[in-house]
């Protein structure tokens, strides 16, 4: 277990309630005997606009308020929604349509919307997306698309999301990205690939994006780093590469990354580093804020660590999992704590 958690997806932006609150006042609401309107769904009146969350109805909800701002309708047996599904609300600025069984969304649904800040999907049956979708998605901030059945992405089907900043492809099924991927996504600053099927990932990832933050990219089968796939993110404060089945990290693969606060190598398949690897990270250059994971791994303590081993003493204060990250070999050493033998060199 990371000792970070996955940070969760926006659930709210703008003058509104928080999602929480949100659905706590609904069910007060419910409790105190509000009639909802129209059937099957909870709506909060406030001079924003209207708030309205239907749970597990039977259809897509129709007609909804002209100004509703906030729309929830999960946890249904949907499988599709219609062409028409939002064009009553032209000042949408989210849309939860999580914990259904959508398997297709119509290229046309997002363009009455056009103010639509957070669109979350989670946990549906999408296999694929429409090519011109974010046609009108301008301002759109927020897409969660975790844990759905996408196999295959195509380019196309970002277009358009010049204001995107978080974006969650975790939890899906995915063996290879294509290139050009992100291309357009200039203003993301959190992207998640995590719990996916990647064994590669393509060399230009990261060239669309100009100040990534967070990179969620652990739970796949990553077995190598090349050196240049993090360059073009000097801003990159947080990297997720756990539970992969990384081999070899390229010398440079860190190079360059001055403000990252935080990385979690943990439960991969490293026997050893090359010199050099750390040497933008933490101290002396600066100390990382949120600090380090490399255990669970098959380190084998030698002289070929000896890079390693000055970087931890120099850093030890910031490492988690101490008596997790132990040596593999050589059979002298094996089952020792790293820490123990890069304190005695």
């Amino acid at each position: 277990m990371s000792p970070w958690s996955r940070q969760q997806s926006p659930g709210s932006l703008g003058p509104h309630l928080p999602r929480t609150l949100f659905l706590l006042v609904l069910f007060v609401a419910f409790a105190q005997g509000v009639i909802p309107s129209p059937k099957g769904c909870l709506i909060l009146h406030s001079v924003n606009g209207s708030s309205v969350s239907c749970l597990s109805p039977s259809k897509f909800p129709s007609p909804i308020p002209a100004d509703t701002i906030h729309l929830v309708v999960e946890f249904s047996n949907l499988t599709k929604l219609p062409i028409a599904a939002l064009r009553g609300a032209p000042r949408l600025q989210e849309l939860h349509l999580s914990s259904n069984r959508l398997e297709a969304l119509p290229a046309e649904l997002l363009q009455p919307v056009p103010r639509l800040l957070v669109l979350d999907l989670t946990r549906n049956a999408l296999s694929s997306l429409p090519c011109c979708l974010f046609r009108a998605a301008a301002v759109l901030h927020t897409l969660v698309l975790k844990q759905n059945q996408l196999q295959a992405l195509q380019a196309s089907w970002l277009r358009g999301l010049k204001a995107l900043a978080y974006l969650d492809l975790s939890g899906n099924r995915l063996r290879t990205l294509p290139p050009g991927l992100l291309a357009s996504l200039t203003s993301l600053h959190t992207l998640d690939l995590g719990d996916n099927q990647l064994e590669t990932l393509p060399p230009d990832l990261l060239q669309g994006p100009l100040s990534l933050e967070r990179l969620h990219l652990e739970g796949n089968q990553l077995r190598a780093l090349g050196e240049d796939l993090l360059a073009p993110q000097p801003a990159l404060r947080y990297l997720f590469l756990q539970d992969n089945q990384l081999a070899a990290v390229a010398v440079g693969t860190f190079r360059g990354l001055k403000w990252l606060d935080m990385v979690d190598l943990s439960n991969n398949s490293l026997t050893s580093v090359p010199t050099g690897l750390w040497v933008s990270l933490g101290r002396p250059v600066r100390d990382m804020e949120d600090g380090f994971d490399i255990s669970r791994n098959p380190w084998v303590c030698d002289q070929n660590l000896g890079d390693l081993f000055r970087w931890l003493v120099a850093n030890k204060h910031k490492m988690f999992s101490k008596n997790d990250t132990r040596c593999a070999g050589p059979e002298a050493l094996e089952g020792h704590l790293l820490l123990e033998v890069a304190g005695s060199q």
